[in-house]
């Protein structure tokens, strides 16, 4: 017989922060006697939704309003229109909503997909949550509140068994993943791979590159693009793609998946005691935990340790409440509990998030606890690594078999010993040519200034350029957008040109927007209202395009 106590928990994560919270809530949840699925909302067949009693759906939002990757499929299912009015009229769900207040579509997926549901016949047991992380307390200061009221109301509907009581969370529950230790002689081949029994020779697959089986890429260029003495270190790097099958084209990004550098991962293994060449298997501990796709089978500690475990990264407030059940010490034990607690908020995000302490560092300051972790529970306490996205920068017509990025270099000291560094440092280590020339007249962060004065020169484009910095009176774009309003206005109303804003989130393109308002009021005779509704119609016919980061 089904146990009637069962919970679904789908998420749509782009970073790692929304599957994190999802395995939070469905920790809590075999806490509280559930048997309960955590997925990703593209590995859920979603027509079993019509099944489903109860559903949690934790989503972040990326770009401007757009689902992440991994619940595309799910969103265009979710989102047509002939999809019957009651069709979920059985399930009771919960949608939350992590986003950052500085894009203009602060949660965008999260809220139009609790009207959706609404609107397909589903029932809300809360609100739609909307954790901000700017909030001055991070996105916890929303989530747990907001956790805490979704199992009041699941509890109403569900009432623990008879004779049972929550499971505190100081008992430790079981491990994600069960790990069997072998000997070298032991070792197969690893899944990437298939093994000729013939002439016991390995032979590599053939397949399209994808999340768990990425592309190795030559690095063929990397070239400083900013000037030596420009604050910021940007670099074109280009990637040898042409045996890959990889194609692209304009707008795509690729994705590119991080290691920990030599010296951390070296760090790592002597802290936690590890022998980096000893192999291991990774089997289910749990039938609804899929095994993480992207690891060989075998697998060496050190490649785990380079290639998955995200040692370096801000810890979240689930790292500490797991780290609290393996406390022995009364003084590590009382500041993991006040970190653990909603009072212990500020505290915590002061001693993390504010100098960006990261995961191996507090492991060290937590010495007496953290070395008693057990090898196999590294995979609960520590996230996987999630690949960095990066705008395409070049043309597969002007570079067939080539692939560009601009990427910046990100690394700055805090309070903390050791710099802070971008976990795509190592690729950055060498700058392999570098034109001084070209910076004798240019502007120091002119990405590209060399096509851009060619077309200009042919008389293909007009150029408008905003360095705030070059001059002692700040320029922006927003300055030069009313500088040229009728140009602008003539380009998109009476040319159906296309308008494209690319830069920092915070302020840039709201004051961009503001600009474009004003241009439209004054040349197009609108009201604020209409130049607003204006810009509307063109972002619903893909006119107005928006790329921003944080």
């Amino acid at each position: 017989m089904d146990n009637p106590r069962q919970l679904l928990v789908l998420y749509g994560s782009q970073t790692g922060t929304a599957e994190d919270t999802a395995n939070r809530i469905g920790r809590e949840a075999k806490r509280h006697w559930f048997d309960v699925r955590v997925l990703a909302l593209d590995a859920y067949p979603v027509a079993q939704l019509l099944k489903e009693k109860v559903a949690v759906i934790v989503c972040a939002t990326t770009g401007q309003g757009d689902p992440p990757d991994n619940m595309k499929i799910f969103w265009r299912f979710i989102m047509r229109k002939n999809l019957p009015v009651q069709s979920l009229s059985n399930l009771q769900y919960a949608v939350l909503g992590l986003g950052d207040s500085s894009y203009p579509k602060f949660n965008f997926v999260s809220k139009k997909l609790h009207k959706r549901l609404e609107q397909i016949g589903a029932h809300a047991l809360v609100n739609v949550g909307l954790a901000d992380e700017q909030h001055d307390l991070g996105s916890d200061a929303v989530i747990d509140p907001w956790i805490s009221q979704l199992w009041d109301k699941i509890l109403q509907l569900f009432p623990l068994p008879s004779g049972k009581n929550i499971i505190p969370a100081e008992v430790r529950l079981p491990p994600r993943y069960h790990v069997v230790f072998l000997d070298m002689m032991e070792a197969i081949p690893t899944k990437r791979y298939e093994f000729d029994a013939t002439n016991q020779t390995v032979i590599k697959q053939q397949r399209q590159p994808d999340a768990s089986s990425p592309y190795l890429a030559s690095l063929a260029a990397n070239e400083r693009v900013t000037a030596k003495d420009h604050f910021q270190d940007v670099r074109l790097l280009t990637f040898d793609i042409a045996d890959s099958g990889i194609r692209y084209k304009p707008g795509d990004v690729a994705m590119i998946h991080p290691e920990n550098v030599e010296e951390r991962v070296e760090e790592f293994l002597n802290h936690m005691g590890l022998d980096g060449s000893r192999l291991f298997l990774i089997q289910q501990n749990d039938p609804n935990v899929p095994l993480p796709s992207s690891l060989p089978q075998p697998c060496s500690i050190a490649c785990v340790v380079c290639t998955y475990f995200d040692f370096c990264s801000v810890p979240r407030r689930s790292f500490f409440e797991m780290l609290l059940q393996f406390a022995e010490d009364d003084i590590e034990r009382e500041k993991l509990q006040e970190f653990c607690t909603p009072e212990g908020q500020d505290a915590r995000f002061s001693y993390c998030n504010r100098v960006r302490r990261t995961i191996m560092e507090v492991m060290q300051d937590f010495l007496l606890t953290s070395s008693r972790v057990p090898f196999e529970y590294l995979f609960d306490l520590i996230p996987p690594l999630q690949p960095r996205a990066f705008s395409i920068a070049s043309s597969p017509t002007v570079h067939p078999g080539r692939l560009q990025v601009l990427m910046a270099v990100v690394r700055y000291q805090t309070r903390l010993q050791h710099p802070r560094q971008g976990v795509l440092g190592w690729l950055l280590s060498e700058v392999s040519s570098m034109k001084e020339q070209h910076w004798v007249l240019a502007y120091k962060d002119f990405y590209c200034h060399e096509e851009w004065s060619a077309l200009q020169s042919q008389g293909r484009l007009l150029l408008f350029t905003a360095f705030s910095r070059d001059q002692e009176e700040k320029i922006y774009v927003q300055d030069r957008l009313r500088q040229n309003g009728h140009l602008i206005w003539t380009l998109l109303h009476d040319q159906l040109g296309r308008f494209y804003i690319a830069g920092n989130a915070k302020r840039m393109p709201t004051d961009v927007r503001a600009a474009v308002v004003e241009v439209l009021q004054k040349y197009g005779s609108m009201m604020e209202a209409e130049a607003n509704s204006y810009i509307e119609s063109l972002e619903r016919d893909h006119r107005w395009q928006i790329e921003t980061w944080s």
